[in-house]
């Protein structure tokens, strides 16, 4: 899958602290998971659009 965050966003949300080059990563797979439950939830309920219930 594509990348999901944007780094730049993430590194200004995260103000004045320094950001491990790994941690992107681990965030963006983090995303990704929430995503796919997100998804399967709408599906279970017989659903196409993914609303802020599913997360």
């Amino acid at each position: 899958m594509a990348d999901l965050i944007v780094k730049a966003a993430v590194k200004e949300a995260l103000d004045d602290m320094n950001v491990a080059s790994d941690f992107y990563d681990a965030l963006d797979d983090e995303v990704e998971e929430l995503l796919e439950d997100a998804a399967r939830r709408a599906e279970e309920n017989d659903r196409k659009t993914v609303q802020p219930r599913d997360l």
